[in-house]
């Protein structure tokens, strides 16, 4: 499909499309751990975060296709774009590497997430309002699984508190940009149609202040942040390979495959 999603063409596609990408690329990351969790029970519920995520994202992709009106389908979006063509959050591409770094991108982006979409139950999108309000249901057990996986490997044993802490200084580089409102953004906020990013900063800080607190955890200090997915299609070396695999049945197997959601 080539390099078509410039951020000035459609932005009110664009910021659907990034809604989706978040959760397809992070369910995808969930969908990871499938048979590998640390026990049957995170096993299981890996599964159900990456169902849950995936079945956002196929919402979201279907209303992007209405709006982009190319005639693609949500499927096409997820399966025949090129890295440089998705506008998701750096953070939600970072790979897995212990189940210290997951829990700790979980609890950020899923506290993130919820905060964006109660704004965005309000959006003057009816058909996006509507597909947030299902979804904050699931969106809230995210956050509370996460928030309590966070306070238990905090409260654990001295390799739990360190591999949790880990994770989080890891990631950190890359919360800047979850509030980073772009100008397309800010004018889509004007008109009620999204919610300019950085409004929920404050609220998002003082959640998860408060969670880290809880886990004997520190808030960590850093200042090199990570910017550029949202703006230009620059991407992490991690999403071309995430992609590899989300997109290898259909695109090895175009006219044979038929492959749907």
């Amino acid at each position: 499909m080539g390099c078509i999603y410039q951020t000035e063409e459609n932005p009110h596609f664009q910021y659907v499309l990034g809604l989706a990408d978040d959760a397809l690329i992070l369910g995808q990351r969930w969908g990871e751990w499938l048979s590998k969790g640390p026990t049957l029970e995170l096993d299981i519920a890996a599964s159900n975060l990456a169902l849950d995520l995936i079945g956002q994202a196929n919402l979201l992709l279907e209303h992007a296709a209405e709006l982009e009106g190319k005639g693609h389908t949500a499927d096409d979006l997820a399966y025949l774009r090129d890295a440089h063509d998705f506008r998701n959050h750096w953070l939600v591409e970072q790979p897995n590497d212990d189940w210290g770094v997951t829990t700790a991108r979980m609890l950020v982006f899923s506290l993130y997430q919820y905060c964006r979409y109660e704004a965005l139950v309000k959006s003057s999108d009816a058909h996006l309002a509507d597909i947030v309000a299902k979804a904050l249901k699931e969106v809230s057990y995210h956050r509370r699984f996460a928030a309590e996986w966070t306070i238990r490997l905090g409260q654990g044993t001295e390799e739990s508190n360190q591999r949790i802490q880990r994770g989080f200084d890891m990631l950190w580089r890359f919360v800047p940009e979850l509030f980073e409102t772009v100008c397309w953004e800010q004018t889509l906020a004007d008109d009620g149609i999204a919610v300019a990013s950085g409004t929920l900063q404050d609220a998002w800080e003082a959640e998860v202040t408060l969670i880290l607190t809880q886990a004997n955890l520190s808030v960590p200090k850093g200042d090199a942040h990570q910017f550029g997915s949202r703006h230009d299609g620059h991407h992490t070396e991690h999403l071309g390979t995430l992609l590899c695999e989300l997109q290898f049945l259909q695109r090895s197997y175009p006219t044979a495959s038929g492959a749907v959601w």
